[in-house]
């Protein structure tokens, strides 16, 4: 079996954490890493010195699990809210086998804003939430509207997008 790269991306409380996890609990043999927890740092820090360290650190645990064999799927979920963010992260696998399916979760802004409020996220973090998801939009990725849509819901359309719903292989 080729190896199955998952890209979760998605404005900030759009519901990537919720769907990778239950993703990769769902499909056998798999492994799921969220880009944030190569942030997790204090105090939080953005500069280019730690971003390229989050990027190697992200490309260094891809990389070890699509070299395992124990693993045939992996899920990454990360904000990823430009294309030369997924395209730099695929041109450093890029000699490894692997099938990718790139999936933007996207919603309407009065469900990303109630969510967000409803964690108790700060009004700024939910205005820069809110000012990124039409980057998502224009992505070229499956683009998939949780707006209505419960995480295991969004779970079961990539499993048939990704060919392993019902009565495959997974």
């Amino acid at each position: 079996m080729t190896k199955t790269l998952i890209l979760i991306n998605g404005a900030m409380g759009v519901g990537k954490t919720a769907v990778a996890q239950a993703l990769y609990r769902r499909l056998p043999r798999s492994v799921w890493l969220d880009g944030d927890w190569c942030w997790m740092m204090n105090p939080w820090v953005i500069s280019e010195r730690n971003k390229r360290m989050v990027e190697d650190n992200i490309t260094y645990l891809l990389r070890a699990f699509l070299s395992n064999d124990s693993f045939d799927y992996v899920v990454f979920s990360w904000v990823m809210h430009r294309p030369e963010i997924i395209d730099g992260l695929l041109e450093r696998l890029a000699d490894l086998p692997f099938e990718v399916h790139r999936i933007s979760l996207v919603c309407s802004e009065e469900a990303l804003r109630a969510r967000m409020l409803g964690d108790g996220r700060d009004g700024h973090v939910v205005e820069e939430s809110l000012r990124r998801m039409p980057l998502y939009r224009r992505m070229d990725t499956h683009q998939m509207d949780t707006t209505d849509l419960p995480a295991a819901g969004a779970v079961e359309a990539i499993l048939r997008l990704i060919g392993a719903g019902e009565g495959s292989e997974a």
